[in-house]
């Protein structure tokens, strides 16, 4: 299965999961995929040229659905935009031994439990994210219907992160005076 080919994003960071349903709910969006744990696997070379070019290569663990992504390099402006492949596989732990066959190793874990909502006729999507460094809300969609969205949520341009997980993570980690493992939860 193929998808989109690419992606613009933000996240958003709410107070709590319960608070950003509210949120989502008032402003017309519905649950499209309910609550799903993601086990998040991050591969690169050993010396990191992927992500030395901006790059990233994912499998994603969601139920029983295996997500392979290819991002390309982001462009940042108040939203990131970039190239995004993705398709699935059935056999995950199959999939992450030909990716070290191509020399390709895992190099960063996280996990994140995922719902995400969408308003009937709607062009974006509104992913809520509980991970272990706080709860996210991604709006992917159109810059327009972005901002348009993140508004009637009651946020301003302010609010945009564009960071990655990883990225968030190595932050979050600096602030708690923590060394960077894995984003997993205890």
């Amino acid at each position: 299965m193929s998808h989109s080919q690419h992606e613009t994003e933000i996240k958003l960071m709410v107070r709590s999961a319960s608070a950003a349903q509210r949120l989502l709910r008032r402003s017309g969006f519905e649950v499209v995929r309910p609550r799903v744990f993601e086990a998040n696997t991050v591969f690169d070379t050993a010396a990191q040229t992927l992500r030395a070019r901006g790059q990233l290569l994912r499998v994603r663990e969601a139920g029983k659905v295996v997500t392979t992504t290819f991002k390309g390099q982001a462009t940042l402006t108040r939203h990131k935009s970039r190239e995004e492949l993705e398709f699935t596989a059935d056999n995950a732990e199959r999939l992450k031994l030909v990716l070290n066959r191509l020399g390709y190793e895992p190099v960063f874990r996280y996990e994140k439990y995922r719902t995400e909502f969408r308003r009937p006729r709607g062009r974006g999507l509104a992913m809520l994210d509980v991970t272990p460094i706080g709860t996210f809300v991604e709006l992917e969609g159109d810059p327009a219907w972005i901002d348009r969205t993140a508004h009637a949520l009651g946020f301003s341009e302010s609010d945009y992160i564009t960071a990655s997980y990883g990225r968030l993570y190595e932050l979050w980690c600096q602030e708690h005076g923590q060394a960077p493992g894995d984003m997993v939860f205890a």
